[in-house]
């Protein structure tokens, strides 16, 4: 069966049905029945390779460093929303941390001619980024750096952070402490989410007069992470009575470095989190976190990709405002 057959079915136009497969601007609802009920009637599949061919393949790659990164899944879980009611089909490529593997599968990504990319939170040089939304419609979620390649969603990270001071400061806490990611160095990007979420910090604590016991502690995000960050803020100087983590998944290695101290969370040290991932609602730890709205950045990001792929060239930045979570590992500072 071709695009022909199915017009002739339908009897509309091939452009017509061109125009649905696509999810153009401007199908009526009608018509879209009636494509798509002859389409099934058919049992017509596009053929991946002939559309390649033409100039689209229906494929939008979703490129990240790794899997294991919870804060990820309500993004993809948007993107594939948007995507479910189009024709287009979500490649997923976890990359690792390094630099040259992201940009290697980014490249691939290219090379197998998908017709728009997502690059969340991208580890590799912005140049070579910006290479590769010359190349292809691109959309980058995380990253705060604008340019005219690609569109931007992120979350309003310095906002997110400033909702946990004021949280923490209204509870009493004046030695507030910060777990953030080193990133990654010579990439060329300065409004990485963990900078912005620094900056954010930074500034919350100025605010309250908290200036000289802001301390920072960097790490990876990662459990592992938190915990050896958890061991070196409350081990040395003066010992926090409360710690915001970068990330939900760091903030659950601090919670287990509080623990082997025999520190009591909220009763000795509140805790608060990023992300507000489905570990964070979880008992016992019933973790205070920042929501970033993720399904709503992927939505978003779905959205504007798949305009770009239609046309559009001006770039749009979108900024999604977080929400605080506040669940039991935040209390008043102990006296």
């Amino acid at each position: 069966m071709t695009i022909t057959d199915v017009a002739r079915h339908a009897g509309v136009s091939t452009s017509a049905v061109s125009k649905v497969l696509r999810n153009a601007y401007g199908v009526s609802d009608a018509m879209r029945e009636r494509v798509r009920g002859a389409m099934a009637e058919l049992d017509y599949r596009p053929h991946a390779a002939a559309r390649g061919m033409r100039g689209r393949t229906y494929t939008i790659g979703v490129l990240l460093d790794n899997l294991r990164n919870a804060s990820f899944a309500d993004i993809l879980d948007g993107v594939g929303e948007h995507l479910r009611a189009t024709e287009y089909q979500l490649l997923l490529g976890a990359a690792g941390f390094g630099a040259e593997d992201q940009a290697r599968l980014a490249r691939a990504m290219v090379d197998r001619q998908m017709d728009g990319l997502i690059l969340i939170g991208p580890g590799f040089a912005r140049r070579e980024v910006l290479g590769v939304a010359a190349s292809v419609p691109t959309v980058v979620i995380g990253h705060h750096d604008t340019a005219d390649a690609y569109d931007t969603v992120v979350d309003a990270d310095a906002e997110g952070a400033a909702l946990v001071v004021d949280h923490l400061a209204g509870l009493g806490h004046r030695r507030i402490a910060l777990t953030s990611a080193h990133g990654n160095a010579g990439t060329g990007w300065t409004g990485t989410p963990e900078r912005v979420q620094r900056r954010g910090y930074r500034q919350a604590m100025r605010r309250h007069g908290l200036d000289a016991y802001a301390r920072i502690a960097t790490t990876a995000y990662s459990e592992e992470g938190g915990y050896r960050a958890g061991m070196e803020l409350l081990t040395s100087g003066p010992r926090p009575t409360a710690v915001f983590a970068g990330a939900d998944v760091a903030a659950m290695g601090v919670f287990r470095a509080a623990r082997e101290l025999g520190l009591a969370v909220p009763d000795d040290l509140s805790l608060a989190g990023y992300n507000n991932t489905a570990l964070a609602a979880l008992a016992p730890v019933r973790l205070t976190s920042v929501d970033q709205a993720g399904g709503l950045m992927g939505r978003t990001a779905a959205r504007l990709l798949l305009e770009r792929v239609e046309g559009r060239g001006t770039p749009v930045r979108v900024s999604v405002s977080p929400t605080l979570v506040v669940r039991g590992t935040t209390g008043p500072a102990p006296r």
